[in-house]
């Protein structure tokens, strides 16, 4: 019999360190282009935006350490890159005389960031252990619903641009649905997991697809009811659209049946008509995404196509490579630090930034999937999943606006668009993805940092493994404690060695 003490040393995270200065730098040289290319010289407040983004990004760094030192190493450069970029964005049009460009605020920006980035810590200094949410399910789905009906409270709530989605306290205005999305993932992660056998064994079949018992289904409909009245009430199709498409996709995540997809797509194709045929500003977005180039649609005051034509040009004479920063002409573009900021960035940055900016983003859903396929716990792979699936769908739909694949929507690309319940929400649902993938890359033998606090050795031999303090019972050989299987051999030399994956 041989006895092996499990290593509890913690990865080193130099990895991440070095991509946090890579990202940076890239943020740091659009802002230092920027100044050059607009003021010949560096811009008013250069040093304090890198600064406080250094020292931001490198806290988080050294929380994670901390708090989940074996979460993935390349989710928060991937984020810390898309939000200097953004910021290097934002400061060129802020720089631009064009009046259209009076709502840019790179001030605002850095600030808004700053708290989203301290948000995200206090996320995961606070939430030790992701299965803790679970005791909340209907908690989550009750402040989802309360998040969702407030802008139609009166007095509260207010119309902009056809949509009333945001809510004013004061001076501060926010955007509640951003929220929302992160308590319903919480929700459908909690009730699925409890319930996904009846969801895909009990009930009747129709055509050939097995569909639930009816109350199997109330807090589910439920929530999909609340998707109906944002649509109907607030007359926001974007935020309508990321609710149920959460809806679906973590239904089928949970089931695995292919006939969630069939009637998630059967519903929606049935709503979108429906909103067509009754919202006058769903048809006039309909109407712009057929014949942009209509002259009577472009010189519409309000609801026209100016603004995703002028997207259009400013992408075409960004070309394959860019315009430079500070080259182009984005401040012709309305609301290119917000909604349109991608086509912005496709001026400056060409074709070929645009596609490094999907890759990025690509690369964050890719981990999120994976951490969801790698933790343990039926909650963990459900609410990894679930977040991973809405950042794709909200990134889908924003960019499928812009570029014309589907009309547009409210929606606003997460981390890039100047707003402060954007980033705010989608820092949280970062932090949350950290939280799963620690979980999920944690060697099996490790206590939870803080649990145990002296783990006794693991006894290799004899047909047994023993784990935990004295008096612990063996686990057989052959069987994967918590998981129902035995261990492959390099789960088994993860386990003894404590590598880092």
């Amino acid at each position: 019999m041989s006895v092996l003490q499990p290593e509890e040393k913690a990865p080193a995270r130099a990895a991440e360190a070095i991509l946090l200065v890579v990202a940076l730098a890239l943020g740091m040289g659009g802002m230092w282009m920027v100044g050059y290319s607009l003021e010949d010289g560096l811009p008013e407040g250069f040093w304090t935006y890198t600064l406080v983004l250094a020292a931001l990004a490198f806290t988080a760094h050294i929380v994670l350490r901390l708090r989940a030192p074996y979460a993935d190493q390349v989710i928060l450069p991937a984020v810390v890159l898309l939000n200097s970029v953004s910021m290097a964005m934002v400061l060129r049009l802020d720089l631009s005389p064009n009046i259209a460009m009076a709502g840019a605020n790179a001030p605002r920006h850095i600030m808004w960031s700053a708290i989203g980035i301290i948000l995200g810590c206090i996320v995961i200094f606070v939430i030790r252990d992701h299965r803790s949410l679970r005791r909340l399910t209907y908690t989550a789905m009750i402040v989802g619903i309360v998040l969702v009906v407030l802008p139609l409270v009166p007095g509260l709530g207010k119309e902009i641009n056809g949509a009333q989605i945001w809510i004013f306290i004061g001076p501060f205005s926010l955007q509640p649905a951003e929220f929302a999305k992160i308590a319903f993932a919480v929700f459908f992660a909690g009730y699925l997991v409890a319930n996904r056998d009846t969801l895909a064994l009990a009930g009747k079949k129709f055509l050939g697809l097995q569909l639930p018992r009816l109350r199997d289904l109330g807090p589910i409909l439920i929530v999909w009811a609340v998707s109906l009245a944002v649509l109907v009430g607030e007359k926001d199709l974007g935020t309508s659209l990321l609710f149920f498409g959460l809806f679906v996709g973590m239904l089928y995540l949970a089931t695995d049946r292919v006939g969630w997809i069939v009637i998630g797509l059967t519903m929606f194709a049935a709503g979108a008509v429906v909103a067509w045929s009754i919202f006058s500003h769903v048809q006039g977005r309909v109407d712009v995404w057929l014949d942009p180039l209509n002259a009577e649609l472009y010189e519409r005051d309000f609801g026209g196509s100016y603004q995703i034509v002028q997207g259009m040009f400013g992408m075409a004479y960004g070309g394959m490579f860019g315009a430079g920063w500070g080259e182009g002409f984005p401040d012709r573009v309305p609301f290119a630090f917000s909604d349109f900021v991608y086509a912005a960035l496709g001026e400056e940055l060409g074709l070929t930034g645009l596609l490094a900016i999907l890759l990025i983003y690509l690369v964050i859903v890719q981990r999120g999937l994976r951490h969801a396929i790698g933790v343990r716990d039926g909650f963990g792979k459900l609410l990894a999943g679930g977040l991973a699936f809405v950042m794709a769908l909200q990134l889908f739909v924003v960019v499928g606006g812009i570029t014309r694949i589907i009309p547009l929507t409210g929606l606003t690309l997460p981390f890039m668009a100047q707003g402060g319940s954007s980033l705010l929400a989608n820092w949280i649902v970062i932090a949350l993805m950290l939280r799963i993938s620690d979980a999920a890359r944690r060697p099996s033998a490790l206590p939870t940092r803080g649990t145990l606090a002296d783990p006794a050795p693991a006894v290799v031999g004899g047909g047994a493994i023993e784990v935990g303090g004295p008096g612990a019972t063996p686990v057989q050989a052959g069987t994967d404690a918590g998981a129902g299987r035995g261990p492959t051999p390099n789960e088994a030399t993860q386990i003894v060695r404590g590598v880092d994956l």
